[in-house]
């Protein structure tokens, strides 16, 4: 064997030892300065909140400061915009929401809902709560399918996104018609829902709770996988009426694709940790949301199964694109 040829298989041999210790290093060296979180909607919703919270504990763990931008817009389509134009060097991420899978079956998107990402972890999981006002004579999910069958014409107050859609999906495993009255958000619907005008709604528990509370509205049931620790009476969807039924707010941290695998592996581990601090967990405790962390894999597998879900209800329900 020729020197050459000795020193080229000695080359060969140690590429992949070199781009490992490459790896290794771009792993160690990350964040070298700011890693910024794009919240994709206004301040002082769940997802913003969620962002300034875990803001701090993984500023003290890189080092480096956090800031919280809100780039709000089109029901969060300019934010992360933002999140899939920029560089995948892990120091800018999104928050978003169960809005992310959910606008696709309402806009032509400038992304790709999948390709364009990289999926980090799931944050936070808040169920919706079907409510009405009290006159309303249905009591129960079971009592609402048949008053609608025998009295057409029921009307539900809807906000877009999974407070659209949840509706529309009761509707279609029950056999009902429902008829949409549209809102700008929770605070205009609210008036119209205690007073008789607008039958019912599938609201966020956060928002909905007060006037529950008070008695201005009552609760039909939750739409969590399993009952909300803040209406502990108030059965599921599921195990009240259409088993299997669920549909929840909820929020992940996202990164541009193709993120290095040593960078998504610091993240993964790093958000899930400060989701653990004790005030991230009581803080989200007051606002109706449990956390919730998993793997990247499992995040993306997820944001498809619910991309589809709320897509084939769109479709059924004959919403079309815009």
């Amino acid at each position: 064997m020729t020197i050459t040829r000795r020193l080229l298989g000695a080359g060969l041999l140690g590429a992949p030892a070199i781009a490992a210790a490459r790896n290794a290093h771009a792993q160690a060296a990350w964040p070298s300065r700011a890693v910024r979180i794009v919240v994709p909607y206004t301040p002082g919703g769940v997802s913003d909140i969620t962002a300034r919270l875990i803001a701090e504990p993984l500023a003290a763990a890189w080092g480096q400061p956090v800031p919280v931008e809100n780039r709000a817009g089109a029901d969060g389509v300019i934010g992360t915009e933002v999140v899939a134009r920029s560089p995948a060097d892990g120091y800018t991420l999104g928050l978003v929401s169960v809005g992310h899978p959910v606008n696709a079956a309402f806009y032509r998107l400038p992304f790709d809902t999948m390709r364009d990402f990289t999926f980090v972890t799931q944050t936070t999981s808040t169920p919706l709560v079907l409510c009405a006002a009290p006159a309303f004579a249905p009591n129960t999910p079971a009592e609402l399918a048949e008053y609608a069958k025998r009295n057409p014409g029921v009307t539900f107050a809807g906000t877009g996104g999974v407070v659209r859609l949840a509706p529309v999906l009761f509707a279609q495993r029950a056999g009902v018609t429902l008829e949409y009255v549209p809102y700008r958000g929770s605070t205009q619907a609210h008036p119209d829902l205690i007073g008789g005008r607008v039958n019912i709604m599938f609201d966020t528990v956060p928002a909905a709770l007060p006037h529950i509370q008070s008695g201005a509205l009552k609760a039909l049931a939750t739409t969590g996988a399993q009952r909300s620790p803040q209406l502990p009476n108030v059965p599921t969807m599921a195990e009240s009426f259409l088993p299997g039924f669920e549909a929840s707010t909820w929020g992940m941290i996202i990164a541009p694709a193709n993120l290095p695998a040593p960078v998504l592996a610091k993240l993964n581990t790093d958000i899930r940790a400060a989701l653990q601090n004790p005030t991230v967990v009581d803080r989200h405790k007051t606002l109706g949301a449990a956390i919730v962390s998993n793997s990247p894999e499992e995040m993306r597998a997820f944001t498809q199964a619910e991309m589809e879900k709320w897509g084939a209800a769109a479709r059924a329900a004959g919403i079309q694109q815009q």
